[in-house]
C-alpha cells in the first residue's frame, strides 16, 4: 500500500510521534511525504521514504498528481486548521482528488488512527 503523509508545520510532532507510534504498520507499506514531514519521519523511524518537494513549493501537486495516477491509497494530512496557508488550493486539490477516487483521507489524529 502507498501512504501519503503530510502534516503542517504546526502539526509536524504530531506527525512524528504518529510515526513512532505506528512505525511497524507503516515499515510493511511505502510512504510519500511532502519534504520537511519525510524527513522529519526519517529522522524519528528510520523508515525510508519517498519524499516530495516541500509542500508549499509544489509537493501537495505531486501528491495530487499520484492520486490522480491512481499511486496512492490513503492519505494522512495533519492540517493546522487555525493558520491559513497560501497553498491552502493545493490542499482542496487533494482533499477533492481523494474524495473523487474513493482514497481514504484523514486530516486528524483521531481519524488517521
Amino acid at each position: 500500500m502507498n501512504i501519503g503523509l503530510v502534516a503542517h508545520d504546526a502539526k509536524k510532532i504530531l506527525m512524528q510521534n504518529f510515526a513512532i507510534a505506528y512505525r511497524g504498520i507503516l515499515s510493511k507499506h511505502d510512504i510519500y511525504a511532502t519534504g520537511t514531514t519525510g524527513r522529519l519521519i526519517e529522522e524519528v523511524t528510520n523508515l525510508s521514504v519517498h519524499k516530495y518537494l516541500a509542500g508549499h513549493l509544489g509537493g501537495e501537486q505531486q501528491l495530487a498528481s499520484q492520486i490522480e495516477h491512481n499511486e496512492i491509497d490513503m492519505v494522512i494530512f495533519l492540517r493546522d486548521p487555525l493558520s491559513p496557508k497560501s497553498h491552502e488550493p493545493d490542499v482542496n486539490t487533494v482533499i477533492h482528488l481523494c474524495d473523487t477516487y474513493n482514497i481514504p483521507f484523514a486530516t486528524n489524529l483521531a481519524t488517521a488512527e
